[in-house]
């Protein structure tokens, strides 16, 4: 067997052996014993009786070793012409005070803070500061809505609220303090005390007794040593979206989480100690949690931290200038971002400035990587393109090419093999294990490797229903798809993206396969809406590359024929509406239910994730030319 096969057989046959193995790469306080605890219902907890620190080991660790002149995270932010290097020693220094300084405003172990920060390095350092006290951290997206983050300060009940004057976006400055302002008065718990980075593009009024001044404080801040938290403790709270209209808090221990962060970087990510790796995400999602802040510092690596966008902080060449300025030994973003500069820059000149041959890999993540992406990207980058797939509740890898143990062909449309430590299947909804190729639930055997959601914040019950109850013994991801003859894994989509044509089952995400490989399409949708005779009828959604000249009904009956040939008349596509955007999260979704629900109703609750809200007005003037609010809801469509 290769190195994959005899990593991925040991951590099935013998899960406890192989990761007290991985647990041994780390500085422990305590070293557990007692690997792997399981209950009756699917609980697990891992390292029960481990001691450590989640801060020590991603930063006094290295300047223990020496290490403490290395850059530790590379700050580069073109919306406001900063850069700034901050070695591992600098960094223990500011956290060991932003630590003394929660400590001071009365912040211990257990307590929760609340982060609403942009992308800037005091935001790592809280959230670092926190781990170094045991405290909990739940970072919410700066910029989320008053209403959103005192839904989510009510469910954490934070003892404190750390945010900044303002977030910088392309052409504009948002102020964060009237949101929070306003968002701790519509809260029922609200914290009593706030601390506000001051930026220099917007100043914040303070509120005398409750709001602090971040610099002043650190100022006089004591250096905090890190305290020994059991390996069980909560490390974090992370908020993901969740069916009910009610966020589902996902938690994350300290001790699983560590080891599943640090084999992720050898294993997944092929990442060494001193190389800079580049996750363009946000604090505010499980990438940014995970590959900006946690798991690049725990391997010693640099970590750049950029706050700006794909295209427009100048164009579309910013990621190609920041991976060639910086030497970016491995890079991870997400599809959407790729299809805004392909839309932006299809031939690829403002890539051609640039020395890119720094790479060794770029990994994908968070949407499909659809094959017309994945070959555009492989045509000109000088190193391996890597689909991946995990969810905010997994916290690391479930698929993706293992580059640091056997490198494996990369297939358009896959995301290759499991990592070890997921025990993947594909069920039908029976509970039954589905044939090679039959499209399926794509579940994960219990028990579930370490760093994993351990349960939903103060909500137990909603974490057996909803991941562990459907099919007994396995964790339910809620995503489709289906393995080839080799085992590779095709994630296609979330089961509710399955379109029904008349007892045909459909996978938006193969549809969308097909409109994407249209030379003038650089994104599309597809989801179905309802018909009278069939049930549901796909309907497909698409934005141009930037210059494509095309008759929207050719382009129509281009795909139309496409989509024909590929899938099948069962496939029923019809029409393809040409839009200027797709309603979008914030990390790049499509949020292909909100358009659904367009299509029924023009009064849609906005969703809270979404990253621009006027993009819902040519959706509800689309479909009100169609006539779909004259007509009766099963007509509509």
């Amino acid at each position: 067997m290769n190195p994959y096969e005899q990593a991925y057989a040991a951590a099935c046959n013998d899960p406890e052996s192989f990761w007290a193995e991985q647990a041994a790469q780390l500085i422990w306080y305590r070293t557990p014993t007692a690997i792997l605890q399981r209950d009756a219902q699917g609980h697990q907890r891992w390292f029960a009786n481990g001691q450590l620190n989640t801060c020590y080991l991603a930063v006094d660790a290295h300047v223990e070793q020496g290490r403490g002149a290395q850059t530790a995270i590379i700050y580069d932010s073109p919306v406001t012409g900063v850069q700034q290097k901050i070695s591992y020693a600098e960094l223990q220094e500011q956290v060991a005070r932003c630590a003394g300084m929660l400590r001071e405003l009365g912040v211990g172990q257990g307590d929760r803070v609340i982060i609403y920060m942009p992308m800037i390095p005091q935001a790592l350092t809280a959230m670092l500061a926190c781990a170094r006290l045991g405290v909990i951290h739940s970072v919410v997206f700066g910029g989320f809505s008053a209403a959103e983050l005192a839904v989510r300060i009510d469910d954490a009940k934070p003892k404190l609220l750390v945010t900044a004057s303002c977030g910088i976006e392309v052409g504009r400055v948002l102020p964060y303090k009237p949101l929070v302002d306003k968002a701790l008065s519509l809260a029922k718990t609200p914290p009593q005390q706030v601390v506000l980075v001051a930026r220099a593009q917007c100043e914040a009024d303070l509120q005398v007794g409750r709001d602090h001044d971040w610099d002043s404080l650190m100022q006089a801040a004591p250096s905090v040593a890190p305290v020994a938290v059991a390996a069980t403790d909560p490390l974090y709270i992370l908020y993901t979206s969740g069916t009910t209209g009610k966020p589902k808090g996902v938690v994350r221990d300290n001790g699983g989480h560590a080891v599943a962060l640090n084999f992720s970087m050898s294993a997944v990510f092929d990442a060494q100690p001193g190389e800079v790796f580049w996750a363009a995400s946000d604090i505010g999602w499980v990438v940014g949690h995970s590959y900006i802040v946690y798991a690049p510092l725990l391997r010693g690596c640099t970590t750049l931290l950029y706050e700006g966008k794909p295209v427009n902080t100048p164009d579309a060449g910013a990621f190609w200038r920041v991976i060639g300025e910086h030497r970016v030994k491995v890079f991870f973003t997400a599809p959407t971002a790729f299809r805004a500069i392909r839309r932006e820059d299809p031939d690829l000149k403002l890539a051609a400035a640039h020395d890119l041959s720094c790479l060794k890999a770029v990994y994908v993540a968070g949407e499909r990587l659809d094959p017309s992406t994945y070959q555009w990207l492989h045509s000109f980058l000088p190193c391996p393109v890597v689909d991946h797939w995990w969810q905010t509740e997994t916290g690391w890898p479930i698929v993706a090419n293992p580059l640091g143990l056997t490198a494996y062909p990369t297939r358009s449309g896959s995301a290759t093999l499991p990592v070890p430590g997921f025990q993947l299947e594909v069920l039908d909804d029976q509970g039954q294990p589905c044939a090679t190729e039959q499209a399926g639930n794509i579940v994960i055997k219990l028990p579930l490797p370490p760093g994993t959601l351990l349960t939903l914040w103060q909500d137990d019950a909603r974490y057996v229903d909803s991941y562990l109850s459907t099919f007994p013994g396995y964790y339910l991801s809620g995503d489709g798809g289906y393995r080839d003859q080799d085992g590779y894994v095709f994630v296609m989509g979330r089961i509710d993206d399955v379109i029904n044509v008349a007892g045909h089952r459909l996978s938006s995400g193969a549809l969308e396969e097909v409109l994407g490989t249209h030379p003038a399409v650089a994104e599309c949708a597809v989801v179905g809406l309802d018909d009278a005779l069939k049930g549901e009828m796909p309907v497909g959604f698409v934005v141009l590359k930037q210059g494509a000249a095309i008759d929207p009904q050719t382009l129509q009956a281009e795909l139309v024929q496409s989509v024909r040939e590929a899938v099948g008349a069962v496939a029923s596509l019809r029409r393809v509406h040409v839009l200027k955007r797709l309603p979008k999260t914030r990390s790049g979704k499509i949020l292909r239910k909100t358009i659904r629900a367009l299509a029924l109703t023009p009064q849609v609750p906005i969703p809270a994730t979404i990253e621009d809200a006027t993009v819902l007005d040519e959706l509800r003037e689309l479909f009100e030319r169609e006539g779909c609010y004259s007509q009766p809801p099963r007509e509509r469509g």
